[in-house]
């Protein structure tokens, strides 16, 4: 009796020790009445190589782990899913995976993430065409269905047709609801929207039903790294088309209720900065409008690096419903006790509120 008793007391010694551990890679809201959204930039870098590929699997591993502690409402995404949309013959300077293989692999990345959270992707220039969107042709609907995540069926509102004429949540428009910051419309677009693409914008959020939100806009292409200068003309022949400022000026600048544009695409090797941009502007009504550009996808080691370092944006909508407080994290660094203390970037760009006013 007296072993048996020594026994149950060692397991539960064990099993105190055991909750009493801290995960590393656990992260925590400022404030327990706030929700978050997480933003990912372009996973090209990380899709292109199979050796990459495990590195955006922890990240979206470490989403769906963390949906509850974080309350995490939605996962963002800027885009370039893959390297090369459809393309067979591989370029060993730059991938070893066909484009089949790399759209088979971002999907499997994203499935943890299916049925448990919405993800809201804004499709970029490298998931058109052949090599770099010569044309509208895409895979995208193909790989990621409506169908394929139950999350999506509650909360979007509105899709309109891609460049080929199918139906598809490249375009498309996600309604959240939250007492402390009313209704949320996130709208993402393809990459170059067309003409259409932003009348239908235009339109939906000027709706009675609509007219009162909070509107997030994403889109692929938009601001330049580091100066934040918005785009105002590229080398791709995808048509028709238009680039940052026509978003801007057709788009954003008259609407009376996007508050905050989100896009990826732009960045070159270098520091930090050379990844991210921020700047504030005013609409048409006199409102601030705030866009951030976030692609991190040569920080891990360059354009043939490991794709980007496990680097994410956690933006937490505080309770007060108008600040956001970004925070840039890396599951990669935070997942082992030797590197976590390398998890968090603290620099000026790295860590800021956003306030909606």
């Amino acid at each position: 009796m007296r072993r048996f008793v020594f026994f149950i007391g060692c397991l539960l010694g064990l099993l105190n020790i055991t909750q009493a551990q801290d995960r590393a890679d656990q992260q925590h809201l400022d404030n327990p009445n706030s929700f978050s959204m997480i933003l990912l930039g372009d996973p090209q870098g990380y899709i292109k190589y199979d050796l990459n590929q495990p590195l955006f699997d922890l990240c979206t591993a470490w989403i769906a782990d963390n949906i509850d502690n974080l309350n995490i409402q939605a996962v963002l995404c800027t885009g370039d899913l893959v390297e090369q949309n459809e393309n067979i013959v591989r370029n060993r300077k730059m991938l070893n995976q066909t484009s089949r293989e790399m759209w088979e692999a971002v999907s499997h990345s994203f499935k943890r993430l299916d049925g448990k959270v919405p993800y809201i992707i804004s499709p970029g220039n490298h998931d058109y065409g052949y090599q770099r969107a010569e044309n509208g042709i895409t895979h995208f609907p193909d790989y990621f269905p409506f169908e394929r995540n139950t999350a999506w069926r509650d909360i979007c509102v509105s899709a309109f047709p891609n460049r080929n004429g199918i139906a598809s949540i490249e375009n498309a428009a996600f309604e959240f609801n939250h007492p402390n910051w009313g209704k949320i419309l996130v709208i993402t677009t393809e990459f170059a929207p067309r003409n259409e693409v932003l009348d239908w914008a235009k339109k939906l959020i000027a709706e009675p039903q609509y007219k009162n939100h909070k509107v997030i806009f994403m889109t692929h292409s938009f601001l330049r790294e580091k100066t934040g200068e918005r785009i105002e003309n590229e080398s791709y022949t995808i048509s028709p088309r238009n680039w940052g400022e026509d978003i801007w000026k057709k788009l954003i600048e008259p609407s009376n209720n996007i508050r905050l544009v989100i896009c990826g695409h732009t960045g070159k090797p270098g520091d930090f900065e050379n990844s991210v941009a921020y700047r504030v502007d005013h609409n048409a009504s006199g409102k601030e409008v705030h866009q951030m550009m976030f692609n991190v996808q040569v920080l891990g080691g360059g354009w043939e690096g490991n794709g980007g370092d496990g680097w994410l944006r956690i933006l937490e909508f505080m309770p007060d419903g108008k600040t956001i407080k970004v925070k840039t994290y890396s599951p990669l660094f935070g997942i082992s006790p030797a590197t976590k203390h390398l998890a968090h970037r603290t620099g000026a760009c790295d860590q800021f509120d956003i306030v909606i006013k």
